[in-house]
């Protein structure tokens, strides 16, 4: 009997991972003028940033509805899995958690219910962060750990995780709620580049530096300050808008990565798309890692 990870989009992986990896993917919606995209599925990042510049009104983000999360619960139970892993977005970050967690009450109460266990787990993180929680996992699981095996280690992973980044602008966050008015001040200067972090589920700025060339060494400085990265495991490196923006970072983070710390691990650079990027804007790059 099989073992089903599931996450939500805010995860980064695509619908073509998804089936590769067999990892549903349950869709967070980004919504333009009353229409609603579900991420990853209706409109890809590439897409949505292009939306988002000719945009007159900020995008808003709505989670999964308790009845996305018992549809792809039920559909697990009905493949045969015992076990259920759904690991998503920072509960103080979204109300996504809550939705899996009221579907799964609803398996629960109903008279068909099954006998698999739905284990949920709150990363703690977003993005490229919880990317490499949910490929964490999916290693285990191919490598034949048990359910409460892979429990196990993501709830402690995810406690060394950490998401480092620098963005354009706090306007985004602020405006989508996600930060408040006195942290917003830290970005208000011409051509300041705030830093912010993933600390307990939450983001803080943790500075701020004049230009882009400056913010994506002070990134790699926030790395070493957390306490160093841990080679075992893979890095994510991330990006808000187009690639070309990206440029800049991977130019200093991939030979900091080579010659300091992955001693042959892989480095994944994904795309971040509608859900975050609603919040975040374009411009943004972040590095997301296991400390040591």
């Amino acid at each position: 009997m099989g073992i089903k990870i599931i996450t939500d989009s805010t995860s980064e992986i695509t619908q073509l991972q998804s089936k590769e990896f067999d990892v549903p993917v349950v869709p967070i919606k980004t919504i333009f003028s009353g229409k609603e995209y579900r991420e990853g599925i209706d409109i890809m990042p590439e897409e949505f940033y292009q939306k988002l510049e000719q945009s007159e009104e900020l995008p808003t983000t709505s989670q999964p509805s308790p009845g996305d999360f018992e549809a792809a619960f039920r559909t697990a139970i009905e493949e045969g899995n015992t076990d259920i892993i759904l690991i998503c977005i920072s509960s103080k970050l979204s109300g996504t958690l809550q939705s899996a967690i009221i579907a799964r009450g609803a398996i629960q109460a109903s008279e068909d219910r099954s006998d698999a266990n739905i284990h949920i787990i709150d990363s703690e993180n977003a993005t490229i962060g919880l990317n490499l929680l949910v490929q964490r996992a999916i290693a285990m699981r191919d490598g034949g750990k048990s359910a409460e095996e892979i429990v196990d280690t993501i709830e402690a992973a995810k406690k060394k995780l950490r998401l480092c980044a620098a963005i354009e602008t706090l306007d985004y966050l602020h405006k989508g709620g996600r930060l408040s008015t006195t942290s917003k001040i830290a970005g208000t200067l011409l051509n300041v580049k705030p830093l912010i972090t993933v600390v307990d589920g939450e983001i803080k700025v943790m500075g701020k530096c004049r230009g882009m060339k400056k913010a994506c060494d002070e990134v790699l400085s926030m790395v070493d300050e957390a306490g160093g990265i841990d080679s075992d495991y893979p890095v994510a490196l991330g990006y808000t808008g187009k690639r070309e923006g990206f440029t800049q970072f991977e130019e200093v983070a991939l030979p900091y990565l080579a010659v300091s710390h992955l001693k042959g691990q892989k480095v994944e650079i994904l795309a971040i798309g509608a859900a975050i990027g609603t919040h975040v804007g374009p411009g943004a790059v972040a590095i997301a890692f296991f400390v040591k």
